[in-house]
């Protein structure tokens, strides 16, 4: 069985990584989208709800698994059986980031490679950043995200107001 990892912080989950694991999942028997677990600043939704939004995001999906791991993302490819590890690149810094990311996963374990899926066109513009600043400043943010992160980002900037330091507002305000 070919199994490939998908990793990512997932915070929020947004249609560009819809579009890629469901993309994978057309490509390879079994796609395990791993949200990193652990505590970091700057991050908008704890591990345990960005899990939570994934899972529903992908709910009913045959051969997909959501799962949150720590540590380095290509040992625990190696740990759940994972041949590779599949990326989505949408604009060309973002190639650069990922062939450096690559190379030194390859130099930890030869054994797991790295398949880049370039995302639809209509995504190109999407980052979990992007969707969190729109919605840090009100903005509708439906086109880009599921219904129920939707919601969980509306509830978070209500609690949160307009006087936090999680999203830096930079440039879609001016």
């Amino acid at each position: 069985m070919t199994v490939v990892l998908f990793p990512g912080t997932f915070d929020p989950v947004h249609y560009g990584h819809v579009n890629i694991a469901k993309r994978a999942a057309g490509l390879f028997e079994k796609v395990i989208i791993a949200v990193y677990a652990r505590e970091q600043d700057n991050i908008l939704f704890s591990p345990q709800e960005r899990l939570n939004l994934v899972q529903e995001t992908f709910r009913g999906q045959e051969n997909i698994e959501v799962v949150a791991y720590s540590g380095l993302t290509v040992q625990f490819a190696k740990k759940v059986g994972a041949q590779a590890i599949v990326r989505g690149l949408r604009v060309f810094s973002d190639f650069e980031y990922e062939f450096r990311m690559a190379l030194a996963n390859h130099r930890l374990e030869p054994s797991v490679d790295v398949i880049a899926l370039i995302t639809n066109e209509e995504h190109t513009f999407l980052s979990s950043t992007t969707v969190r600043e729109i919605a840090a400043l009100g903005g509708d943010v439906s086109s880009m995200v599921p219904d129920h992160v939707q919601e969980a980002l509306r509830k978070r900037f209500q609690v949160l107001g307009t006087d936090q330091n999680i999203v830096p507002l930079t440039s879609l305000r001016d």
